[in-house]
């Protein structure tokens, strides 16, 4: 399969270079048709010159980086959804985006979820507010791909990309990863758990960040309780049957964690991605926060960037894709203690600073991680959808 994908990427690049040289001779016809006055481009062949102009490409690697940047000037803006400031370092990585390339942002329903970004898509349809490009968990990559929802593209780095976090028909790819910690509000218990059986014994009630049913990172922790349960990667029964037990201990609340519902001891104990967690430390400067990782039921996961095929200023999303994933975009992702999709590629190349490895967690936190494949990550989904509601919250 793998050698396939490669296959495929190869003929697809071969197909965008005949393009893109088509492109440059409509440009070179146009350019000598404007010096003589005795030759004219038919109405026909200017049609098809704006075509091969406003039509972004494919492959970015088939195209030159400035003039992505040119038209994405054109279309002059870039809707995102779903990326709050304090997620993955967004907060910084977007206004750096901005100011390098002079192109302004929409940061549309920053705490959305990943089905909420899908949605976005599909009922903002032909919009000039629709999200350009979104960033969901797997679960939510795979079937709108499917659906027609996501554009093709394949970014300038699409091979230092790992191949177990790129799609190889181009509709997504991986951008950082990271692994599911507890967090806790030393102001209000005594400390953070170290473990999933913690949680029953816990002085207060236990979050997830948001609903699993329409949030990968929510989904991701009740895998994570399945694998420290007695469940497995092709398992996540255990997972919902632990926060049943939790919801009927009295332990478990079932909202959608802020840092308002932190800070007012509602939800002192939460799990969320540990870069968030991490990251929580600088922003909840009212009170202690403490992170761990589980002792049992490590998992990890990614998030995947997809391009709207019906997205408003498609060349600029074209742009913030070939950003993120440039050196530059995956160190922004470092700094915000989420692992870069490049990660080994920038390790091998010896571009990461000293000062940033320097303030990640020790590597033995990550030992033994888990992570799921699509097909599992699917059929998890679709039981947690069918038994959550039942099992859990009792509706």
């Amino acid at each position: 399969m793998e050698d396939f994908q490669e296959q495929e990427y190869e003929f697809l690049r071969r197909l965008e270079e005949e393009r893109v040289d088509r492109r440059t001779l409509l440009r070179r016809g146009a350019a000598v048709g404007a010096g003589l006055t005795v030759l004219s481009l038919s109405p026909a062949a200017l049609a098809a010159r704006e075509k091969a102009l406003k039509d972004p490409p494919m492959l970015g690697r088939s195209i030159k980086l400035s003039e992505i940047v040119k038209e994405a000037k054109k279309e002059g803006h870039l809707n995102l959804i779903a990326t709050p400031p304090e997620w993955a370092n967004y907060g910084e990585i977007i206004p750096t985006f901005s100011k390098k390339f002079g192109i302004p942002n929409t940061v549309d329903n920053p705490e959305g979820s990943s089905g909420e970004e899908v949605q976005a898509i599909i009922s903002l349809k032909g919009q000039s507010r629709a999200p350009d490009a979104v960033d969901v968990g797997p679960g939510f990559a795979v079937g709108p791909s499917n659906q027609g929802l996501y554009a093709r593209y394949y970014v300038q780095n699409f091979k230092t990309i790992p191949r177990a976090m790129k799609d190889g028909r181009g509709f997504w790819t991986g951008d950082y990863w990271g692994v599911m910690s507890f967090g806790a509000n030393l102001n209000v218990v005594d400390k953070v758990p170290t473990d999933w059986s913690d949680l029953l014994t816990a002085n207060a009630k236990f979050a997830l960040n948001d609903d699993p049913r329409k949030a990968n990172a929510a989904f991701s922790g009740v895998f994570a309780a399945a694998l420290a349960n007695g469940g497995s990667l092709n398992d996540i029964g255990p997972g919902i049957d632990f926060f049943a037990k939790l919801n009927k201990a009295g332990k478990f609340q079932a909202v959608n964690v802020t840092p308002q519902t932190v800070a007012s001891g509602q939800t002192p104990i939460t799990m969320d991605w540990d870069y968030n967690q991490l990251a929580y430390k600088k922003i909840y400067t009212n009170f202690k926060w403490d992170v761990s990782v589980p002792k049992t039921g490590a998992y990890g996961g990614y998030y995947c960037q997809a391009i709207n095929a019906t997205a408003p200023h498609p060349w600029a999303a074209r742009l913030w894709e070939e950003f993120l994933y440039s050196d530059q975009g995956q160190l922004l992702f470092l700094k915000g203690f989420a692992h870069p999709a490049r990660f080994t590629d920038l390790v091998a190349r010896k571009v990461i600073p000293k000062s940033l490895l320097a303030a990640l967690p020790p590597a033995s936190r990550y030992a033994g991680v888990k992570f799921a494949s699509l097909g599992q990550i699917q059929r998890a989904k679709d039981k947690v959808a069918a038994e959550w509601g039942p099992k859990v919250l009792g509706a």
